[in-house]
């Protein structure tokens, strides 16, 4: 290799299973210490060029080349390729809690790390895997080196794989979607580290993501992939200033833009919260238990037809507090109205004819919806609860209209919708099928906990337009729950700010973002990019 030849070359490379090709004659390269990303929507490609860069690709047939170093991975033997991964070509996956063994520490998983690539006896590893979680930040590494994936945040988790990734000192980092689960000051925590330690070690980086805002501040170039091709590749402040492509274009314009539906101004209050305490006890020892404040004294008021953004870090009560306004969770103190019905202490019969009025989409609709039962049987269960005078025929037009209002119907070229099952879906679609469970009810109240955070931008921006749609057809509240704040200025006429289970600031949404009054608030806005 000269100096200037690539650290990382593909070229022309193809990856098809049975007769369809998921990755299309893609050529690009990877200097030494650059930052590259490749960004595209969901089944553009992005995750199988990068598995396939360490031939982590199963039953696919794969052409052209992958030169590393100058050599090519595709011609190598396993065995040299299971020498390479983790110590040359380290990798960051996605979601962390799938990747880790929740069987093991996470300290004697970078251990194992360092013990195969390194050659370190298990005394040594384990001085140098504390080393490796105090480098990427992580809080008393003595501890927590000893601690099981479960016992760690997502902030933790994430930077334990980035220290699993580091263990092997190697010369190509590659991370897959590294903050799409995070809140937007842990996003930016982790960007700073990456950063940080990518100069610090003279590591090459290929970053992963449908977020185009992360790839504006953090990469040099930028790869954009649709449907398996690279359709455009440049410097990313040239891509994304005056992009060629009209697919890049695309992506750029998807952005969240302000869909909220106006209130009236004489629109009454329907859900009411008074000084809402939620504690949870904490054992301490055999006899001794503390209790854990997760809400502390939340007031809030929610009017007919309007959307309520609660924003905050993982930890700061949002989702306690919206499944405290449902009567999903007990409260310690205070008192919750929907309408002139008091909730927090109702008798169980009575909630259960309540909840027709209110409803939640959960965060992950792939967790939510019974992998056992078909799409018809989901969306039309809450009919046959609720309204048991209907007929089968009639539940199932209910349902079939309900599900053409989501856009997923013969007329939207999804075909036989009521007999599939929730897998045979996308991300974006498996939302649609969440959200048409609930609405199907037609409830005054929706509890939206981080709705769109998997999404990707075009496929968010359709969600958000659904929304904004059934809003203003069906004249609903909304509790948007989110991490994202864009996405929350897109959708709440006001807004609170949870810090440490305390409302620390609430108002009219663009006022708040517009001119925030509290630090803590700013902070969020700063590290997201929209103060």
């Amino acid at each position: 290799m000269t100096a200037a030849a690539p650290l990382l070359e593909i070229d022309r490379l193809s990856v098809r299973f049975g007769d369809a090709t998921v990755v299309d004659d893609v050529s690009f390269s990877i200097a030494a210490g650059e930052k590259f990303a490749l960004v595209g929507e969901s089944g553009s490609g992005k995750s199988i060029t990068a598995l396939s860069i360490l031939r982590l690709v199963d039953a696919a047939t794969t052409t052209g080349a992958i030169r590393f170093a100058g050599e090519d991975l595709l011609a190598k033997p396993e065995r040299a390729m299971r020498a390479l991964r983790g110590a040359d070509i380290a990798m960051i996956f996605q979601e962390p809690m799938t990747a880790l063994n929740p069987l093991y520490t996470v300290g004697n998983q970078i251990g194992e790390v360092l013990e195969l690539h390194e050659g370190l006896r298990p005394n040594a590893a384990r001085a140098r895997a504390i080393e490796l979680l105090a480098k990427t930040g992580i809080p008393e590494p003595e501890r927590r080196v000893d601690a099981y994936p479960h016992q760690l945040s997502g902030g933790q988790r994430q930077r334990a794989m980035i220290a699993m990734a580091l263990a092997g000192r190697p010369r190509l980092l590659i991370a897959d979607e590294p903050t799409t689960a995070l809140d937007v000051t842990i996003q930016a925590q982790i960007l700073e580290l990456l950063d940080a330690l990518q100069r610090e070690m003279g590591m090459a980086l290929l970053f992963i993501t449908h977020d185009l805002n992360l790839v504006r501040r953090f990469t040099h170039r930028v790869g954009v992939m649709e449907r398996g091709r690279l359709v455009e590749t440049g410097p990313t402040a040239a891509v994304f200033g005056a992009p060629q492509h009209a697919y890049t274009r695309r992506l750029l314009a998807s952005r969240p833009q302000r869909v909220a539906p106006p209130v009236a101004d004489d629109a009454p209050v329907l859900v009411e919260g008074r000084g809402i305490d939620v504690r949870f006890p904490i054992p301490r020892g055999w006899f001794r238990k503390r209790d854990f404040a997760a809400v502390r004294q939340a007031t809030l008021a929610l009017r007919r037809g309007e959307t309520l953004g609660i924003v905050g870090e993982s930890g700061s009560g949002k989702t306690t507090l919206g499944m405290a306004l449902l009567a999903l969770q007990p409260i310690a103190a205070g008192t919750v109205r929907l309408g002139d019905v008091r909730l927090d202490d109702a008798p169980r019969e009575t909630l259960r004819r309540l909840r027709r009025r209110m409803q939640v989409v959960f965060q992950d609709p792939f967790a939510s919806l019974s992998p056992r039962m078909t799409v018809g049987q989901i969306v039309g269960e809450g009919l046959a609860l609720h309204r048991p005078e209907l007929t089968p025929a009639e539940r199932e037009a209910a349902v079939l209209a309900m599900l053409d209002e989501v856009g997923l119907s013969e007329r939207h070229g999804v075909p036989l919708v009521l007999q599939r099952y929730p897998h045979e879906f996308s991300g974006g679609q498996r939302q649609r099928i969440a959200i048409a469970r609930a609405v199907v009810l037609r409830p005054e109240l929706l509890v939206l906990d981080e709705p769109t955070s998997a999404l990707d931008v075009s496929v968010q921006q359709q969600v958000l337009a659904l929304l904004a749609d059934l809003q203003r057809r069906y004249g609903m509240s909304y509790v948007f729950i989110s991490h994202d704040l864009a996405v929350v200025r897109a959708m709440a006429h006001r807004v609170l700010v949870m810090k440490d289970g305390a409302v620390v600031e609430a108002g009219d949404a663009e006022q708040v973002f517009a001119a925030p009054r509290e630090a803590y608030t700013r902070e969020l806005l700063a590290a997201a990019q929209l103060a």
